[in-house]
């Protein structure tokens, strides 16, 4: 057995494992030495940009990935503590192939990287990270061509205020009226964006909003809460917060801070589908604008987003493209479609704009201005995008997926829906009147014993009697929510 068994922690889409147990610097050395010759070297690079996030192993295990880098003969330019956006933008500002250390929402004891092609084009198995895994494990084992060549070069960058400005330039916020919003950064990197891009630490003038800071002290210990704003019990100070001041909305960013999640004037969160209704709706309308018909926009949403997402983006008269949910799904879908912006329903929002590559900011962004521009609260502003009832992500565990799937499927079997296997197992029963309109998702973990299951319905008494028949059936009445 190896020392380091990089199957066991280098996953579909990125590397995220116990540090040092699993990540260690000679583990970041190999992955970046084979990153820089299965990637960027043998598609013509000369270059890789690489940041990292606040925790405490992350400045050592990024400089010894860009070592690694540089002994294949690559430049290296380290841009520091970023978000994982900052990261994606300095990729495709600068045309590089990109290296980010983060473990986003998880414990401090992880730590991990999310590697990019020049212009953020994403990396997974499928892409190359296979054999950037197989050909780092040879190096690591002693097996692998220790090459002799020119070192390349390493210089720092300071990026912050180019992505600053640059997400400014997408989304006017100089004219909206006045805004207070509540910022939970989770000590996560939002606390080094928000105030480069909203405020005024990278030199830009002030705009129209009052931040109050929750956590903005970069730590990755994450001291208050999880940085994983997905996750309920994380949400409840920024809540309390907008309430207490009176604050005309909450933002919370994870520990990367390319997801955002918003909550409206009254504490209440704000789903990421109607997010992505919201912003689908100014994205279309700002392409109109410009003189492009409605029918050839595209919005890419994924398989388990509101109901309410594809009939919004119908009713623009704009083109819905249904994809699986993951990135590099949405992100794949997105170039294909050239589509302008894509929403997943656990809050990571892709933009053409920005190399279509999520981040969380410019979401954000978008929100401030759709609320600013008018004066109804936020609430009333998402009435629009939420008309129906949903149950939220479900795990359960289950000794076998398919039979468990399979089960599901029978008991549908008389129930008049539509059956799609895009991503899993999708029922949609269309309604009528008196019949109200439901669907289901049911998704097989890749990584463990999970079957995880979405409900929307027209109404909550019905949405909780599909959502419960299911996980009968899923759980033979035994298990338990994981």
């Amino acid at each position: 057995m190896p020392p380091h068994n990089l199957a066991e922690f280098v996953k579909a889409y990125d590397v995220r494992g116990l540090v040092p147990e699993q990540l260690d610097v000679d583990v970041a050395w190999a992955i970046g030495a084979a990153f820089a010759e299965v990637v960027i070297a043998r598609e013509g690079g000369t270059g890789c940009v690489i940041g990292h996030d606040m925790r405490a192993t992350s400045p050592e295990l990024s400089r010894a990935f860009g070592a690694g880098v540089a002994s294949r003969g690559i430049d290296v330019t380290h841009i520091g503590l970023a978000s994982t956006d900052g990261l994606y933008f300095a990729s495709g500002h600068l045309d590089l192939a990109g290296a980010m250390f983060t473990a986003s929402h998880n414990p401090a004891a992880y730590n991990g990287i999310k590697l990019c092609r020049p212009g953020a084009r994403p990396v997974g198995q499928d892409t190359g990270l296979a054999d950037v895994r197989d050909l780092a494990q040879e190096l690591l084992d002693g097996t692998g061509e220790m090459r002799d060549e020119e070192e390349g070069t390493s210089t720092d960058r300071d990026v912050l205020a180019d992505y600053a400005a640059f997400l400014r330039g997408l989304v006017d916020l100089s004219g909206i009226r006045p805004l207070k919003v509540v910022v939970d950064a989770g000590n996560g990197m939002g606390g080094h964006t928000v105030p480069a891009v909203l405020e005024t630490a990278a030199g830009l003038p002030a705009l129209p909003l009052e931040v109050v800071p929750l956590y903005f002290e970069l730590d990755g210990t994450f001291p208050n809460h999880e940085a994983n704003p997905l996750e309920p019990e994380n949400l409840r100070d920024l809540q309390a917060a907008v309430v207490e001041h009176g604050a005309d909305l909450g933002l919370a960013f994870d520990g990367d801070a390319d997801r955002c999640f918003v909550v409206d004037e009254r504490g209440e969160p704000v789903s990421p589908s109607a997010i992505t209704g919201l912003i689908a709706t100014r994205e279309v309308g700002r392409e109109v604008a410009a003189g492009t018909p409605a029918s050839d926009v595209a919005i890419v949403h994924n398989a388990i987003t509101s109901a309410q997402v594809p009939e919004v983006i119908a009713d623009l008269g704009a083109k819905a493209v249904r994809t699986r949910v993951g990135h590099s799904f949405i992100k794949g879908e997105m170039a294909r479609a050239d589509a302008v912006f894509g929403g997943e329903h656990s809050a990571h929002y892709y933009f053409r704009d920005f190399w279509f590559a999520d981040t969380g900011m410019l979401a954000a962004m978008h929100v401030l201005a759709a609320l600013g521009e008018q004066d109804a609260p936020l609430s009333a502003l998402m009435e629009d995008y939420t008309a129906y009832v949903a149950s939220g992500e479900i795990n359960s565990t289950v000794d076998d997926q398919a039979a468990s799937t399979d089960a599901v499927r029978a008991w549908a079997s008389d129930k008049d829906v539509e059956v799609d296997e895009l991503d899993g197992l999708t029922l949609t029963h269309a309604g009528g009147e008196g019949d109200p309109m439901w669907w289901l998702n049911l998704r097989a973990s890749n990584t463990e014993p999970l079957l995880r299951l979405n409900v929307e319905a027209a109404d909550a008494d019905t949405m909780a009697a599909i959502r419960d028949d299911v996980l009968s059936v899923v759980r033979g009445d035994t298990r338990e929510d994981s």
